[in-house]
Protein backbone atom coordinates (compact mmCIF):
# COMPACT_ATOMS: atom_id res chain seq x y z
CA UNK A 1 0.00 0.00 0.00
CA UNK A 2 2.82 2.52 0.98
CA UNK A 3 4.20 1.91 -3.07
CA UNK A 4 0.79 3.37 -4.23
CA UNK A 5 0.67 6.33 -1.98
CA UNK A 6 4.27 6.86 -3.33
CA UNK A 7 2.93 6.83 -6.77
CA UNK A 8 0.19 8.81 -6.71
CA UNK A 9 2.48 11.33 -4.47
CA UNK A 10 5.29 10.99 -7.16
CA UNK A 11 2.89 11.77 -9.62
CA UNK A 12 0.73 14.16 -8.49
CA UNK A 13 4.45 16.28 -8.28
CA UNK A 14 5.60 15.53 -11.80
CA UNK A 15 1.95 16.79 -12.98
CA UNK A 16 2.07 19.89 -11.03
CA UNK A 17 5.56 21.21 -11.08
CA UNK A 18 7.74 18.92 -13.57
CA UNK A 19 5.14 19.11 -16.73
CA UNK A 20 5.27 22.73 -18.81
CA UNK A 21 1.78 22.71 -19.57
CA UNK A 22 0.52 24.92 -22.91
CA UNK A 23 -0.65 28.49 -22.66
CA UNK A 24 -4.59 28.73 -23.80
CA UNK A 25 -3.07 30.70 -27.11
CA UNK A 26 -0.52 27.80 -27.74
CA UNK A 27 -3.76 25.03 -26.72
CA UNK A 28 -6.04 26.76 -29.60
CA UNK A 29 -3.49 27.05 -32.52
CA UNK A 30 -2.25 23.41 -31.93
CA UNK A 31 -6.22 22.26 -31.89
CA UNK A 32 -6.77 24.21 -35.11
CA UNK A 33 -3.90 22.73 -36.40
CA UNK A 34 -5.19 19.60 -35.65
CA UNK A 35 -8.49 20.08 -37.36
CA UNK A 36 -7.37 21.46 -40.34
CA UNK A 37 -5.04 18.21 -40.65
CA UNK A 38 -8.06 16.46 -40.07
CA UNK A 39 -10.01 17.94 -42.98
CA UNK A 40 -6.87 17.83 -45.23
CA UNK A 41 -6.57 14.00 -44.33
CA UNK A 42 -10.31 13.85 -45.19
CA UNK A 43 -10.65 15.39 -48.37
CA UNK A 44 -7.59 13.09 -49.39
CA UNK A 45 -9.31 10.14 -48.30
CA UNK A 46 -12.84 11.13 -50.06
CA UNK A 47 -10.79 12.12 -53.38
CA UNK A 48 -9.28 8.42 -53.27
CA UNK A 49 -12.33 7.09 -52.58
CA UNK A 50 -13.70 8.61 -55.52
CA UNK A 51 -10.80 7.61 -57.93
CA UNK A 52 -11.04 4.21 -56.98
CA UNK A 53 -14.81 3.78 -57.03
CA UNK A 54 -14.18 4.97 -60.44
CA UNK A 55 -11.49 2.58 -61.86
CA UNK A 56 -13.31 -0.30 -60.31
CA UNK A 57 -16.82 0.37 -62.08
CA UNK A 58 -14.44 1.10 -65.31
CA UNK A 59 -12.82 -2.42 -65.02
CA UNK A 60 -16.42 -4.19 -64.22
CA UNK A 61 -17.52 -2.39 -67.18
CA UNK A 62 -14.72 -3.76 -69.52
CA UNK A 63 -15.30 -7.60 -68.39
CA UNK A 64 -19.32 -7.23 -68.43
Amino acid sequence: MNKLTLYFKDSYTELSKKVTWPSWSQLQNSAIVVMVASVIFAVVVFGMDIVFKNIMTFIYNMLY
